[in-house]
């Protein structure tokens, strides 16, 4: 037998081995280790799946008093808040590690020396972990994942929004000198570091280390696809547990918003068209965030109920009229819409991003003009007036992600790219 096709055999061997008779070694990878927001809830429910199907876990992040219990925290970064004031003498330094932290490469090599894992799965790293380690998990022979939770490849400064807080694609995948050029996070030395960030990995080629990016929703795929090509980048929407949700299609009479009271989710454009209504219901706002203290004083009939979670979440939800979901920069695969749809709720929500995807306009809900107030209180009116459209509307929400949004079709999809990846 010729001597190139042994060779051949034994990595077909090796990795048959590798891949189907040992449990697989997948690290992953984000920069918080406690539920933070939407991304960190598909990392978490997604390593809850792989640990329970027997999959070797481990765990990269930063530390904070706020992580859940990890066997591999000793190796977690130090915790970092960039919005946080330094000391002159501080900033040049804070400054190298936003862009490139040597700490994330060092701990993180220490790592795979020690568990030498089969593939990486990365969801957020910017800033405390940074994209200088994808290339440390090239040099190891680890093949690499990406979800894509945000604009970030596309936009330094990962919102897709200018300073005037109005939907902004400029760059392009490309043209990274725009937000140090238009000032778009209002300070300018912020923004040129941004800029900075942005050419050093497109000249060092970071992204070419990805083997595959993950897109939850068809509309984030093709915004990616400005930069990265098509053919490394999949398609897998976030999934929920459809067991922990019972649809209710009664109510109590109420509308509800839950999430982060902050300018892009849109919560003032709710509030302003809740305050047009000619028929008023109880409004109902759940989370907390920068502009709570003053919706609070602007707006003193609705109701603000703060941060909530589990099962007291799941009541309020379960018994509205229906969900709102104002945002007004591009969402991608919306958890908020998903869990409304598992309670059998019907959306209004902003015609932009991911949101249309997931909201059937007339069957599973309604979408109206981003900003628009006046169309938000229309639609919003439409629903009032008709419970008998809310009831049917909800039961076409819930099938529909049954149908197409469900945690296990998600897990599974996820553990055929990884077997697709390794093998390719």
């Amino acid at each position: 037998m010729p001597m190139w096709l042994k060779v051949m055999r034994f990595i077909n061997i090796r990795t048959f081995y590798r891949t189907h008779l040992l449990p697989m070694k997948i690290l992953l990878i984000n920069k918080f280790f406690h539920h933070n927001g939407g991304a960190e809830r598909v990392f978490f429910q997604e390593r809850s799946y792989l640990l329970q199907q027997g999959y070797r876990v481990i765990d990269f992040s930063m530390r904070d008093e706020r992580n859940l219990a990890s066997d591999y925290s000793s190796f977690f970064v130090k915790k970092s808040d960039y919005r946080k004031y330094a000391p002159l003498k501080d900033r040049m330094r804070l400054a190298i590690s936003f862009v490139h932290s040597s700490e994330a490469v060092k701990k993180l090599e220490r790592l795979l020396i020690q568990e030498k894992p089969d593939i990486a799965h990365l969801h957020n790293i910017y800033h405390q972990l940074t994209p200088a380690i994808i290339p440390l998990l090239k040099s190891y022979g680890v093949k690499v994942v990406h979800t894509i939770h945000d604009c970030k490849l596309i936009c330094p400064c990962y919102l897709a929004l200018n300073k005037d807080g109005k939907i902004c694609n400029a760059c392009r995948g490309s043209s990274f000198w725009l937000p140090f050029w238009r000032n778009c996070q209002g300070i300018r030395a912020h923004s040129l570091l941004l800029s900075i960030e942005a050419y050093w990995y497109k000249w060092k080629k970071t992204y070419d280390g990805v083997d595959c990016f993950l897109a939850p929703s068809q509309f984030i795929a093709d915004l990616t696809a400005q930069r990265i090509a098509g053919d490394k980048i999949q398609v897998l929407h976030n999934g929920i547990e459809l067991q922990k949700y019972l649809p209710c299609y009664t109510d109590n009479a109420y509308v509800i918003y839950f999430g982060r009271l902050s300018f892009e989710k849109g919560v003032t454009v709710l509030l302003q068209a809740y305050s047009k209504l000619k028929k008023k219901i109880p409004l109902k706002v759940v989370g907390t965030g920068p502009l709570k203290k003053q919706l609070e004083n602007d707006y003193p009939s609705v109701h603000f109920l703060g941060h909530k979670t589990g099962h007291e979440l799941h009541k309020l939800i379960a018994y509205s009229g229906f969900v709102v979901v104002p945002s007004v920069c591009y969402e991608n695969c919306s958890m908020v819409v998903l869990e409304a749809m598992a309670c059998g709720k019907p959306i209004v929500g902003t015609r932009i991003g991911g949101i249309p995807e997931q909201i059937e306009d007339g069957k599973t809900g309604l979408l109206f003009e981003m900003g628009n107030v006046r169309d938000l209180a229309e639609k919003m009116e439409q629903l009032i007036g008709s419970p008998d459209l809310q009831h049917q509307m909800g039961h076409e929400a819930r099938k529909k992600l049954e149908q197409e949004y469900s945690l296990e079709a998600h897990h599974q999809q996820l553990l055929k790219i990884y077997s697709d990846v390794l093998e390719a």
